[in-house]
């Protein structure tokens, strides 16, 4: 059934914009002119940090992280900021999430209103995301601004839940051995503990600046970070070091990048209780009585209140394919794809009990406590 109620409101958000420069490009504020307009090419690449005290790890301040930059801005600071109820926080994989919400929400409501219901996308794996999308009976005869507002409001929640279901995607494959550059493998950093938080927290913000009806989508992405970090209680830089250093040997061990090793590793991903539950370090004098704050992970709900449903698939094309394929298909079945929903339970249960059995990891924040 139509939701009315959110196609009027989002139809006045649009006009409340009015203030807002319409020209073509990244200055666009309107929410469903953002993603007309706005994101034609894919986000920038970031680098990321270890959330430890080794060297080269950047902790800046978290009342000048500079102006987000969809494609470069001067000004973007990035690095490890620790929060009283979320821990650590990476603010490059934050706004690599961002990014990636409002490019998947473009691409989403461009086909939407082309009625094309099947497309593909790709991150910096091999691996290719598939979609098809299966529209009500109605759709193609429905206005153009109901259309435009149903597909919006889809779109950007779709967005949230790709990008999410992809970052959880490249954790598991870098569990797996996964070499971006093809020198290294990226296990250490596998499902470190703050990976899938920042991760997950990118979604929400990003999907918060494309709602953004008064500012363009790098000023609502800064705006929308300050206020999220404010309200898990951000720490000082110097605060966000002393805490990371007293985890030395609990979380992390090493000083140098390429023989870091990280022992803490958060594996939830939300599908016990559609949550993410960060962790948070323990003893830490400024957050006495903090308790961490779970996120709700993106859901396709959105799909049936407007009679659409969806079929979300990964086709992984990457060296490590063979033995999640292993996993996921055990009878042997010369299967190509991973469906997100269904697979991601049995390979995440098998790798908690790799961490354990293998590795001797520390699966909760407080095992070694």
């Amino acid at each position: 059934m139509l939701r009315l109620l959110t196609i009027s409101f989002l139809s006045l958000l649009s006009l409340s914009a009015a203030g807002c420069q319409a020209s073509k490009g990244a200055n666009v504020c309107g929410p469903v002119d953002k993603l007309i307009y706005g994101f034609r090419t894919e986000p920038r690449l970031r680098k990321g940090y270890y959330a430890s005290s080794t060297l080269g790890t950047n902790f800046p301040d978290p009342e000048d992280l500079g102006r987000h930059g969809y494609r470069y801005s001067w000004s973007e600071k990035n690095g490890i900021v620790y929060t009283c109820k979320a821990g650590h926080i990476d603010i490059s994989h934050l706004r690599k999430s961002a990014d990636w919400t409002a490019f998947l929400a473009a691409k989403t409501f461009e086909q939407l209103m082309k009625n094309g219901t099947v497309f593909s996308f790709r991150f910096k794996e091999a691996s290719v995301y598939f979609v098809k999308l299966t529209c009500p009976e109605n759709w193609k005869d429905l206005p153009r601004k109901d259309r435009e507002q149903i597909a919006y409001d889809i779109s950007v929640r779709l967005g949230q839940y790709f990008t999410y279901t992809a970052t959880t995607w490249h954790e598991i494959l870098t569990w797996f051995g996964y070499k971006y550059t093809g020198l290294y493998s990226e296990f250490p950093s596998a499902f470190s503990w703050e990976d899938t938080f920042s991760n997950l927290l990118g979604t929400h913000i990003g999907a918060l600046a494309l709602r953004d009806a008064g500012h363009p989508f790098n000023e609502a992405v800064t705006l929308a970070l300050r206020r999220e970090l404010e309200k898990l209680d951000v720490q000082p830089s110097y605060i966000a070091r002393r805490v990371t250093e007293k985890l030395r040997g609990l979380w992390f061990s090493g000083d140098l990048l390429f023989f870091v090793e990280i022992r803490g590793r958060n594996l939830d991903i939300g599908l016990n209780d559609g949550f993410v539950t960060p962790w948070i370090a323990p003893s830490v004098c400024e957050c006495a009585g903090a308790e961490a704050r779970p996120y709700p992970v993106p859901n396709l709900d959105v799909l049936c209140e407007y009679d659409f449903s969806v079929k979300f698939e990964i086709e992984p094309r990457e060296w490590e394919k063979d033995k999640i394929m292993k996993i996921v298909y055990p009878d042997g079945k010369e299967e190509k794809r991973i469906e997100p929903a269904i697979h991601f339970a049995p390979i995440m249960d098998y790798i908690k009990k790799d961490a354990v059995e293998k590795y001797d990891f520390d699966v909760g924040p407080y095992s070694y406590g």
